[in-house]
């Protein structure tokens, strides 16, 4: 089959369903530009800044469509085989990820740009805050732990790794020049893109002239020095202000997005690739998961993702700029992220049987295949693994300042850290878990060592989608207090609580079973834990009234 065929299929959904169904659910919420947002009227310049849709889109889809929507579904394909997750990539991210994505940020812009866990709390009461809360905090720290670690990974990379760490070390620092000089009020942002965009191009080229090969530090493998740096990035992200760092390398970021989307798209329409690698493996992986409930865990960011709801919420609400804005940046975004994820699906699509990419680490699957996509332009392979995994890199950073951030927000919330002294010490916090996590030796249940983010993958994914179950309820008993249908958010609702408590057990049970110890297997009893408490108190608590918390 032409590959080409799968993705104008994927391509003609996404942009029906855009225009068909999520103008449906926009219609329930009745957008309005005359009500000024939180944004306009909560203005700081640090925090609350109104931007423009579509750099707001740039950042908002940056932060979003990280990792996940890579690895996930090159997992999952070379797991089970490529048509179940090109199913649940397509239904995923129309029916459960946009909706979710979209209700989240016009709540959160409703809810004075309050988090999702404010959300829930005031309809769920004040004990299923807190615990949302918890849970939203653990679930935050077990993506910046994967994300950190598969970002360290690519930099190790043997023939590619030292020039994507040069080139992405330059990009940062572009995007704070360029924010800087915006905030000076001397350049426009479209002048600014002409000049920015091309030296982060000029960054690739250099990068790979001039390669950072990480010596090992006090006894510390260069992995894991790596690892320790970016947790400093981190610190730094989170603490400084929007303007200054997350707007201008999100926006920048989102032209990676938007540059291998559409090379990724034309490349497999011109390139007359085949599919391979089969359509389906088997109800159960060589790994001995099953497709049910794993591949819907297993896929997260590129179907449905909760940690969505915390940057739609958390950082993005803080910027809308009017109402109407939502459709595109909460919608859109979310079917945009699902094409990311048909693209990496497709690149395991080119693999035939047997072939060695497939023990390849993702990153590595995915720059071959993007390679070979950008081929058809005339694109030297050996700049175009570079570009494609320095926009890997670039897409995890993106999430992981932004999930910083939101941690540093929970825990300012939660202990009602208000000074510039708990903004630091909460982000210290936030970062201190992760890093035990990254510095240490991982067995799987074999007890064969295994990558970090590898070992946080499957509880990463699954904590996710809970996170968007459950955040999905506290909507759905918003809309019923307004009166409005809650079917929309009722059914993905229960459908991703029933797949991520199942996933759970099988976890609890499989890791649990050869280890009683095992860490892994008790964050997943205890995340199980949590999230049952919480759905114990959608009927027994009283909300909490508005501005207790």
């Amino acid at each position: 089959m032409p590959l080409s065929w799968i993705a104008f299929g994927a391509c003609a959904f996404f942009l029906i369903a855009y225009f068909t169904y999520g103008r449906v659910i926009a219609r329930f919420f009745t957008l309005s530009n005359v009500t000024p947002t939180p944004a306009s009227v909560h203005n700081d310049g640090e925090d609350f800044v109104p931007a423009r849709a579509p750099l707001l889109l740039g950042q908002h889809f940056s932060a979003i469509a990280a990792a996940g929507p890579i690895v996930g579904p090159i997992l999952a394909g070379l797991w089970f085989g490529w048509l179940p997750a090109l199913l649940w990539i397509l239904l995923g991210a129309v029916f459960f990820g946009a909706v979710h994505d979209f209700s989240s940020l016009i709540g959160s812009v409703r809810h004075d740009a309050r988090s999702v866990a404010e959300i829930v709390g005031e309809q769920m009461g004040r004990r299923a805050y807190l615990l949302f809360l918890l849970f939203i905090w653990l679930s935050l720290v077990y993506v910046i732990t994967a994300f950190t670690d598969l970002t360290s990974a690519s930099f190790m990379e043997p023939t590619y790794g030292g020039g994507v760490a040069t080139a992405s070390l330059l990009y940062l620092l572009l995007a704070v020049a360029m924010g800087f000089w915006l905030r000076s009020g001397k350049i426009t942002l479209g002048r600014a893109t002409v000049i920015f965009v091309p030296l982060v191009a000029g960054a690739i080229w250099f990068g790979q002239s001039f390669p950072i090969q990480m010596p090992a530090l006090g006894g510390l493998r260069p992995q894991v020095v790596w690892n320790l740096l970016l947790l400093a990035y981190c610190f730094l992200a989170s603490v400084t202000p929007l303007w200054a760092l997350l707007q201008p390398r999100g926006y920048l970021g989102g032209f990676f997005l938007y540059i291998v989307l559409a090379a990724g798209v034309v490349g497999i329409f011109l390139g007359g690739e085949s599919v391979r690698y089969p359509a389906f493996l088997g109800w159960q992986a060589l790994n001995g998961l099953p497709l049910f409930p794993m591949l819907f865990v297993t896929i997260a960011c590129g179907a449905c993702s909760g940690f969505h709801g915390l940057v739609s919420s958390g950082t993005t609400s803080k910027q809308v700029a009017q109402e109407s804005d939502t459709h595109l940046v909460g919608y859109g975004g979310m079917l945009l992220e699902g094409l990311v994820a048909v693209i990496a699906l497709s690149t395991v699509m080119l693999l035939a049987p047997g072939d060695g990419l497939t023990a390849s680490q993702p990153d590595r699957i995915y720059a071959a295949g993007l390679s070979r996509f950008v081929e058809t332009f005339g694109v030297a392979r050996e700049w175009a693994m570079s570009f494609t995994l320095l926009a890997f890199a670039t897409f995890i950073y993106d999430t992981l300042d932004v999930a910083t951030r939101l941690s540093r927000y929970i825990l300012q919330e939660l202990l009602g850290w208000k000074s510039a002294q708990g903004k630091h010490a909460a982000t210290i916090m936030s970062l201190a878990l992760p890093g035990v996590f990254v510095c240490m030796s991982l067995k799987d249940a074999s007890g064969q060592a295994i990558p970090a983010w590898k070992m946080f993958w499957t509880i990463f994914g699954t904590s996710n989608q809970l996170l968007a179950g459950l955040t999905l309820v506290g909507l759905t008993l918003w809309l019923r207090r307004l009166g409005k249908p809650i079917w929309p958010t009722a059914v993905p609702a229960a459908f991703m609580l029933v797949m991520t408590l199942w996933s759970l057990g099988v976890t609890a049970r499989t890791r649990l079973g050869s280890n009683a110890l095992d860490p892994i297997g008790w964050v997943a009893v205890i995340l199980a834990l949590l999230a049952l408490l919480m759905l114990t108190q959608v009927r027994r608590a009283r909300p909490i009234p508005q501005g207790s918390h």
